[in-house]
């Protein structure tokens, strides 16, 4: 990956760790928390949408997809965190 890409890649993970921590209710975690959720989010949405053979391209779809992992990473870190 070219350093373009993972430029962006973090830009999108950022973006992605923010919008998933205001949608489940967050104050966040700082820039680089809401990053590390971001793109361990972008990991798990990949996941997700290959096993449910999604497939969404283009810069919107790579945050669609990097938020909907984040947003799963935030909740099942809630779960656990009641237990």
């Amino acid at each position: 990956m070219d350093p373009v890409g993972i430029i962006l890649f973090l830009i999108i993970g950022l973006i992605a760790g923010w919008i998933a921590g205001r949608l489940m209710r967050g104050g966040g975690f700082g820039l680089l928390g809401n990053m590390v959720v971001g793109v361990i989010g972008a990991v798990i949405g990949g996941f997700l949408f290959t096993f449910a053979g999604i497939q969404a391209g283009g810069l919107i779809g790579s945050l669609v997809t990097a938020t909907i992992g984040a947003i799963v990473l935030l909740f099942v870190v809630g779960l656990l965190k009641r237990v």
